[in-house]
């Protein structure tokens, strides 16, 4: 069995407009958020073998921003190709990782990685799709297991969704002042 754990990157910041998209950092709601999710991921225990993380600043700041643990150069692949990645690309570089990895992390982007979660959705028993598909906010987590041995056999539909969950939904690991019922209550799902 696999697992696959798909986070969208924590809130950026959109306060330099001469700033590439690229290199957008998080804001300070996204500085604070993505440790609530990494501390949630460690409680869990979904601690991945290997991580695919897009080169986008927000997106490695939010892997660095989850814990040391995650973000181990020798477990991280940066892939520029993950990008502002549709779905076919993402799920390209998932089928390429090494079978010696059991859990895979890919942290990316919107509105790739929430169509990549809905195309794998094969089994829904918990039923979370409804609540994805309403929106996929930023530093939202969910977590996908497949009856395979070998990551080169994930196919669309082939997965089970075992969890979706928003930072928001861990509010009580939220600061005071973070503004916890707004984390991801503003973001567009298109909005990257």
């Amino acid at each position: 069995m696999k697992t696959l754990l798909l986070l969208r990157h924590a809130k950026s910041s959109w306060d330099d407009p001469a700033r590439a998209d690229h290199d957008r950092e998080l804001n300070p709601r996204g500085e604070k958020a993505a440790p609530v999710m990494g501390r949630f991921l460690v409680r869990e225990g979904l601690m991945p073998d290997l991580v695919w993380c897009s080169t986008a600043a927000r997106a490695v700041q939010t892997l660095g921003l989850l814990g040391r643990q995650f973000a181990e150069t020798d477990r991280v692949i940066y892939a520029e190709d993950l990008y502002m990645a549709r779905e076919t690309a993402l799920l390209k570089c998932l089928q390429q990782t090494h079978d010696d990895a059991d859990t895979v992390m890919m942290v990316g982007h919107n509105p790739g990685m929430e169509s990549f979660a809905l195309e794998l959705i094969g089994h829904d028993s918990n039923g979370f799709r409804p609540d994805m598909e309403r929106k996929f906010p930023t530093c939202a987590l969910c977590q996908f297991t497949f009856e395979i041995d070998d990551w080169a056999d994930v196919k669309w539909r082939s997965g089970q969704l075992q969890r979706f969950i928003k930072v928001k939904q861990l509010q009580g690991e939220v600061p005071a002042d973070s503004d916890a019922a707004g984390i991801g209550a503003s973001d567009a799902s298109a909005n990257t």
